[in-house]
């Protein structure tokens, strides 16, 4: 047994969370900063192509990859939640409120409508239990 180790970019520690160094941000926020979505907003992509890339770069790229090793308090589960939905809203783009006749952001239940598969939070967890996907 060790008091902690590296392990994908991650100091891990015996009480399961993720060691902050001053210098550095949890692997969650870097990974979720170093992404810059503005493809999934452009107007030449389909929604479908858009689906795609968000599903086959992203997913695997920006949250799966050594999520099991993750601890995921409240606070990073909020924070992975929002990034996942801003992303979704860039490929949804808005929607045109019928009664004020103007646009809008999608609201959380309306991209869970538009997007029907498990937030991200679900499914890293169920990969850190060993359920898969």
């Amino acid at each position: 047994m060790v008091e902690q180790f590296r392990y994908v970019a991650t100091t891990l520690t015996n009480q399961n969370s993720i060691q902050e160094d001053s210098k550095e941000q949890t692997e969650v926020k870097e990974r979720l900063l170093s992404f810059g979505a503005a493809s999934l907003s452009s107007s030449l992509l389909s929604k479908n192509i858009k689906i795609k890339i968000y599903r086959t770069v992203v997913l695997p790229f920006v949250f799966f990859y050594g999520c099991e090793t993750w601890s995921i308090t409240l606070r990073e589960g909020r924070r992975l939640r929002l990034f996942e939905n801003s992303v979704l809203r860039r490929i949804f783009g808005g929607k045109r409120d019928e009664v004020a006749g103007e646009w809008r952001k999608l609201h959380n239940k309306e991209l869970n409508g538009l997007y029907c598969s498990p937030n991200v939070v679900w499914v890293i967890r169920s990969r850190r239990d060993g359920r898969g996907m």
